[in-house]
């Protein structure tokens, strides 16, 4: 009994130490990315920071599966996420198209690290409280591989020009800091259901997706990253679309605005 009751606090701590372990992989990718920014390795960079992303799902999925989420944790992985999501691509995208803008490049990088760090900040607040299904504002992890994997696109397929360059990657980093405090919801994915017969169904897509990423991961990581950035504002306008046409009547007339007669 006595032996027992020893053995199961080491369990524990060895329990809680897998998902930090895990953030700590984010944090040293991270912090690699950073210095193969200073030394202009920038694809090395872009796929260190889709490392640190990889490290920052399975630290997630690893505290939930073996229940050991704690407050330590969620402020430890907060702060890895900043850097890893937050300082290393915003650093990344000025060093490699934002540095001939000047201030205004410096201005673009320091607004997506600070809406980055925001966005942490309203997540960890408002997590007990958020809906599983769905995420308030692009996650951070998401518009850092929008930043990284566009990097390893552009060296390898797009090649775009010096003039083109800077002028694209200032509005798509505007773009990114604003989705990332805006209210748009984005999908979590945490409500898939693979019941029934859709077992097969799933497994097919998964095996074509994985082969056209194997096939041209160039490409298609920068699809996927970009779609899902671009999910939210989507769905928004859609919504918002199906709405305004569902105020209105048969003859096109806004049903709010009749008014009845005796």
């Amino acid at each position: 009994m006595r032996a027992t009751f020893l053995k199961e606090p080491r369990r524990r701590r060895g329990v809680y130490l897998i998902p930090n372990l895990l953030t700590t992989g984010n944090l040293f990718s991270g912090l690699f990315a950073i210095l193969a920014v200073f030394n202009a390795n920038y694809e090395a960079a872009a796929i260190a920071i889709l490392v640190a992303i990889v490290f920052d799902m399975l630290d997630g999925k690893s505290a939930r599966w073996t229940n050991s989420t704690s407050q330590f944790g969620v402020e430890y992985d907060s702060l890895a996420d900043l850097v890893s999501f937050g300082v290393a691509p915003g650093l990344l995208v000025y060093s490699w198209a934002l540095s001939a803008n000047d201030m205004a490049g410096a201005a673009v990088m320091f607004a997506f690290v600070a809406c980055g760090a925001l966005r942490l900040a309203r997540f960890n607040v408002t997590v007990a409280a958020s809906e599983s299904k769905y995420f308030t504002g692009l996650p951070i992890p998401a518009a850092a591989s929008v930043v990284a994997t566009l990097v390893i696109f552009d060296r390898h397929i797009l090649r775009m020009g010096g003039q083109t360059k800077p002028v694209a990657l200032l509005i798509m980093t505007l773009l990114l800091a604003f989705l990332m405090v805006s209210t748009v919801k984005y999908r979590s994915f945490k409500d898939l259901k693979f019941g029934g017969g859709q077992h097969f169904d799933y497994l097919v897509w998964a095996i074509l997706g994985l082969m056209l990423v194997i096939a041209w991961p160039q490409v298609m990581l920068f699809v996927l990253a970009g779609g899902y950035a671009l999910l939210g504002p989507v769905e928004k306008g859609v919504s918002l679309m199906g709405k305004a046409l569902g105020r209105r009547g048969p003859s096109g007339v806004d049903q709010t605005s009749t008014e009845t007669k005796d």
